[in-house]
């Protein structure tokens, strides 16, 4: 069975899925620059598992819509789309997969239907409870920062970042999936944080030559998505850290009881920026299986190390029944 492709209706916009196998529903969302393509090597391993894998293109990205206003893309939209998509695929319960952007839209998912999401697995992004009180996220990023640009921070204005990011879409998708793997050496690797004289394209670098588990159909796949779309869609996710903190002081301290797993990989600058959350898992999510982080891998996990990740995935599926 080969992974096929179609449009669905779901909370009032057309999403764009891409599908594979029969059986229980897991449902694979992604993140920050991609579309449902990063889980090609996902979709037929858990679909000869016995699964019915299914990997959208989440709001704003490749062939999904791609909402004009900003608010349209906060948290409660984004945990509607994929509610949405359950039921029109006809079912009632599901597994919910993250990476990346992918993982918050995971783990809110879980939080607020767990009726329908039995079990969740978390990749790059550790699940951290909402505080209670304090202050704006964005204002938390600006006293981390000091002196530096915090790379949220930077993309809150409409449209700045978009136009580093488009002035060369290919270049782009090459320096983004190099620089925040695990390939580069350390003083080349990604970083949350830059100088304020810097860009934010300046933060990556290209490759002399595409690391081995990227290849030129790969960046062409990214590359034709993000040329019809651009990056309004995806960078909006950002402008709305601020709006999903003020809609979401009931969860304040909730913690995860599904079962669960989490994995990232050893470079993850998720994981560096992000350490406390993930030393402290077990706290938040009580029924958390496992967690991993891949040695030599960095952001891109499911890309980077897909045997092993599927692996890992399949194991924890199997161990549900």
């Amino acid at each position: 069975m080969e992974i096929t492709y179609r449009l669905i209706d779901t909370n009032g916009i057309k999403m764009h899925i891409s599908e594979q196998g029969r059986g229980p529903l897991v449902i694979l969302c992604h993140g920050f620059p991609e579309i449902g393509y990063s889980w090609r090597h996902q979709l037929p391993a858990l679909a000869e598992a016995g699964f019915h894998a299914v990997a959208p293109d989440q709001r704003g990205y490749g062939q999904t819509d791609c909402p004009e206003s900003i608010e349209a893309y906060n948290i409660f939209q984004l945990v509607g789309d994929i509610v949405g998509l359950v039921h029109a695929l006809g079912e009632e319960k599901a597994v919910i997969v993250g990476h990346d952007w992918g993982a918050p839209v995971a783990f809110h998912c879980a939080l607020l239907r767990p009726d329908i999401f039995s079990s969740l697995i978390l990749l790059s992004v550790p699940y951290s409870p909402r505080p209670l009180g304090g202050i704006k996220p964005t204002e938390v990023m600006k006293k981390v920062a000091g002196d530096l640009n915090f790379y949220i921070v930077y993309f809150q204005e409409p449209g700045k970042v978009e136009k580093e990011l488009e002035a060369n879409i290919r270049k782009t998708m090459i320096k983004s999936l190099y620089s925040a793997s695990g390939d580069p050496p350390p003083e080349k690797r990604w970083s949350f944080l830059f100088p304020k004289d810097q860009k934010f394209m300046d933060t990556s670098e290209l490759p002399d030559t595409l690391p081995s588990w990227l290849t030129e159909q790969d960046i062409n796949v990214f590359t034709e998505a993000f040329e019809k779309t651009g990056f309004r869609g995806g960078v909006n996710w950002y402008r709305n850290i601020d709006r999903n903190w003020e809609l979401t002081p009931f969860l304040s301290g909730a913690r995860i009881f599904q079962p669960s797993l989490f994995i990232a990989g050893e470079w993850d600058g998720v994981i560096v920026m992000n350490r406390r959350a993930f030393d402290q898992l077990e706290k938040n999510m009580p029924n958390l299986k496992q967690k991993i982080l891949i040695p030599g891998a960095g952001h891109w996990v499911q890309q980077e190390r897909p045997q092993e990740v599927n692996r890992l995935i399949l194991e924890f599926l199997k161990n549900l029944k």
